[in-house]
């Protein structure tokens, strides 16, 4: 799997805030395809100890959510954490496991932020706009905006605002827990990826994707085994 665009990842802080501002224009608002066959979650870690930095893409069925095919890469950090350019520092190991890929998902579903970035251009739409891939940003923790508060049940959203301008939903994808923050990443809208984000979180609060990118991510950081089912058949990975 290759990317559709390229740009050098051994750059200043303010190149990469120049690549940012360009590349956000590319970013096309549409309904995600009618016909979703298979879904990818990408998941990072970072070893505290050292330099390392680990990456898995995971691709499932749907709506079956079973694994069809998973890439792992460990590569040393190059870009230095700054807030708001997290895509320079995370984006060339998540790139390179996806290019290991034979199938290319429909949909792509990072742990980040798309348009819910203060440039507009988080990682999730950085990404999707690279590889020009339907992608959503499916957070964990608000970066900008504010949204209502709302009853803790399952498929109840608030706004996500910036302004007077809206920039992705708080969702609840399950009762009692903090919602997961959704925002456009590139050839997805709020509605849609509103849908699929739910349909995937069959458990827990997390989709599906993301949570087994995340599961295998952390087990690959740590050397631990894990079992999967691949296609089926019970998989131990390491």
């Amino acid at each position: 799997m290759r990317p559709a665009r390229f740009h050098s990842w051994n750059l200043t802080p303010k190149e990469a805030s120049a690549i940012q501002t360009t590349l956000r224009d590319k970013v096309e608002i549409c309904l995600l395809p009618e016909k979703i066959r298979l879904i990818a979650g990408a998941g990072i870690a970072f070893d505290t100890g050292s330099n390392l930095v680990y990456a898995v893409v995971m691709v499932l069925r749907f709506p079956e959510l079973t694994l069809v095919e998973r890439r792992s890469t460990i590569e040393k950090v190059t870009f230095p954490y700054i807030p708001g350019l997290l895509a320079f520092r995370e984006g060339p190991p998540i790139v390179h496991a996806f290019q290991k890929l034979k199938n290319i998902p429909d949909v792509i579903m990072f742990d980040a932020h798309g348009l819910a970035h203060p440039r507009r251009f988080g990682l999730a739409s950085h990404l999707g706009v690279l590889f020009d891939l339907p992608s959503i940003g499916v957070a964990k923790k608000v970066l900008v905006g504010s949204f209502d508060e709302m009853k803790k049940e399952q498929g109840n959203y608030s706004h996500l605002m910036e302004g007077q301008e809206e920039i992705g939903l708080a969702l609840q994808t399950k009762d009692n827990v903090n919602p997961v923050y959704v925002s456009i990443g590139h050839r997805s809208d709020l509605v849609s990826s509103r849908k699929l984000v739910l349909a995937c979180a069959t458990e827990y609060r997390a989709p599906e994707p993301i949570r087994q990118a995340q599961l295998m991510v952390n087990s690959l950081r740590e050397g631990k085994e894990i079992d999967l089912n691949i296609n089926g058949e019970q998989t131990t990975l390491f």
